[in-house]
């Protein structure tokens, strides 16, 4: 890797600069913004500032991508934006529209009882049990329900789309909107008979195979429970 740098005219002092500076920008942008996934654009901006040797960007990004696995424990995943179902190109303009749309979050790679035990942020506890519950309520409806739909069930736990001073949700509509943002869900409007509908999908990290599983996981414990809760009435 370091021959690679050399090719390009970049001193080793310059290289870790540069890839100081992404690591540090992943970090602070991820604690800013809730946990949103970052841009590939707004990385390689980073280098492309003050220098512009074309496969620079990448060569820095990767190699930060290994210092936050090897020194923070996180990993950097990679994430190509999807597009609602209903509005999906032909499979070649999809590939390319992904490819101008990557971007990143990162993810701990402890274990979970560690993690929860260390790391976990409490006092958001309630966020991550609110994604979980839409998540579920979504998948279970086959990926995609209307939002009409996700308030009537969200209004069984007491939350509705009107109160904006929810004691532990503050703006629940909002709540709602961050998951759009963390690429949880994804959202669209769908022209029907009874006018246009606002609809929720499951998007590119609700899907990741990681969030998947535990939350079939879950169901499964939940059915189970209640077949053996009647069973025994």
């Amino acid at each position: 890797m370091e021959e690679e740098y050399s090719q390009l005219d970049i001193s080793i002092q310059e290289k870790d600069k540069l890839v100081a500076e992404v690591i540090r920008y992943v970090l602070f942008k991820t604690h800013q913004s809730s946990g949103c996934p970052i841009r590939r654009e707004e990385l390689t901006q980073i280098v492309t500032k003050n220098y512009h040797q074309r496969s620079l960007p990448s060569l820095v990004i990767n190699e930060a991508r290994e210092k936050l696995s090897s020194i923070f424990g996180f990993d950097m995943k990679e994430l190509n934006r999807m597009r609602p179902s209903s509005n999906r190109p032909a499979a070649r303009a999809s590939q390319q529209s992904n490819v101008d749309a990557k971007s990143y979050v990162i993810i701990s790679k402890l274990p979970a009882d560690q993690y929860t035990k260390y790391v976990e942020n409490k006092e958001a506890s309630h966020l991550t049990g609110f994604a979980f519950v839409v998540i579920g309520i979504i998948h279970l409806a086959g990926g995609k329900l209307s939002e009409e739909n996700i308030w009537h069930q969200l209004k069984k736990l007491g939350l509705s789309e009107s109160d904006e001073k929810n004691p532990i949700f503050g703006n629940c509509k909002q709540t709602l909107d961050m998951l759009v943002q963390q690429r949880y869900l994804q959202k669209e409007k769908v022209t029907g008979p009874e006018g246009n509908i606002l609809m929720y999908e499951l998007a590119e990290r609700a899907l990741d195979e990681s969030i998947s599983a535990e939350l079939k996981k879950y169901i499964s414990q939940v059915v189970n429970k209640e077949t053996t809760t009647q069973e025994d009435d």
